[in-house]
């Protein structure tokens, strides 16, 4: 028997298994596949302030935030390819540059580091950018990190902790005991049928949704497809992580239909990658070339040396939506036991650690880093007539 059974090895799954090994706890990991190789394997790690507006997400990843630095400090920014290399948001319109004013503004009341730029101080952070830029703002707290590697890592503690990390072993049902409380689960592994455990996290990311119906404590989180395309190596022509103010809107959208607004970056490696789609089409992975030329015409229009730079590949991956945008993180009352953390979209690598970090509190019942409140997994039911 394990103290906690966590269903999911990707990047939240992971974080939340570090934090419960970090609590002192037996930590359990059980993964379908390979650790990361879900949603993890296919976004950028951005670790972002910058996207969120005042509210409990920009609380969250402000916490996040100051764990992923502490992450970094503590094990070495190379063990997750931290980098802190900040976030610039571009206006190319008037329009566009009175609401980033705005957010910036409001943001700056909650904690962020956001400071309001000319067009030239634009073009001090990031030189190749459009001349049509006329202003933008700058984000020195947000960062990236290579998401497989960092869960991995994560997953790597875990096991030096004691835990135990069970791949290509698929959750078939939950166990139950007096109350419908939640024991552990069942799996399809002959080694390890059962897997049982005082507390049973969800954190399955896009399938998280299927898991908590078996679990009969039904939360709305469905696939939202995105794809991201990666350059040939270049020289280092984007600094930061880089997109246009209608990023912000796009991604607190609940359209059900495409919608696409450029995120630009390079990496350690020299590659430039641009995202980012979204689009809920279930789990259809089919290639949309129509999508990856708006993409690609989109990075052009911020950086118009991208005319003339070869795109060595694309990727594509499902991101967990909730209809409110809000991850569900905490016990289901509904299925005592039961504790999900998942929900959180394009935000999972940003998010894990201090999502990891809420669950482990409220399992040990320790202070919780904030009020968990606002992401309840039973307030989809609240609000149903």
């Amino acid at each position: 028997m394990t103290d906690v059974v966590v269903i999911g090895g990707g990047m939240v799954g992971a974080a939340c298994a570090y934090y419960c090994a970090e609590a002192g706890l037996r930590v359990t990991v059980v993964e379908r596949g390979s650790p990361g190789g879900g949603s993890t394997s296919a976004c950028e790690g951005n670790l972002l302030v910058s996207d969120k507006e005042p509210g409990p997400e920009l609380e969250l990843a402000l916490v996040s935030s100051r764990l992923w630095r502490e992450l970094a400090a503590r094990h070495g920014a190379e063990t997750f390819e931290y980098q802190a290399k900040g976030g610039v948001v571009v206006a190319t319109s008037a329009e566009t540059a009175v609401g980033l004013a705005e957010l910036t503004a409001a943001q700056r009341v909650s904690g962020v580091d956001a400071a309001d730029v000319t067009a030239a101080e634009l073009r001090e952070l990031e030189p190749n950018v459009t001349p049509a830029a006329i202003g933008g703002a700058y984000y020195p707290q947000d960062a990236q990190v290579q998401p497989m590697l960092s869960a991995a890592r994560l997953l790597q503690h875990v096991r030096a902790k004691g835990g135990r990390v069970l791949t290509g072993t698929t959750v078939t049902g939950f166990v139950r005991g007096p109350g419908d409380t939640v024991l552990g689960v069942r799996t399809d592994s002959p080694t390890a049928p059962q897997v049982l455990g005082e507390a049973t996290v969800n954190a399955a990311g896009t399938w998280s949704g299927q898991l908590a119906e078996l679990a009969r404590a039904p939360v709305p989180v469905l696939p939202r497809k995105g794809f991201v395309l990666v350059t040939e190596p270049l020289p280092r022509v984007v600094r930061h992580k880089v997109y246009t103010a209608e990023y912000v809107a796009n991604v607190a959208s609940s359209d059900a239909g495409l919608e696409t607004s450029v995120v630009v970056e390079g990496t350690g490696a020299g590659t430039v990658l641009i995202g980012a789609s979204r689009e809920r089409v279930g789990f259809d992975r089919s290639f949309s070339l129509p999508v990856v030329r708006r993409l690609a015409a989109q990075a052009i229009e911020i950086f118009p040396f991208l005319a003339e730079v070869s795109l060595l590949r694309t990727y594509l991956g499902f991101r967990p939506y909730c209809p409110d945008h809000l991850p569900v993180i905490g016990a289901d009352p509904r299925a005592p036991g039961l504790f999900h953390a998942t929900g959180h979209e394009g935000a999972g690598i940003g998010l894990a650690p201090a999502t990891g970090s809420l669950i482990a509190q409220l399992i040990t019942g320790s202070a919780p880093v904030l009020d968990p409140a606002a992401f309840r997994p039973e307030r989809f039911e609240e609000a149903t007539p």
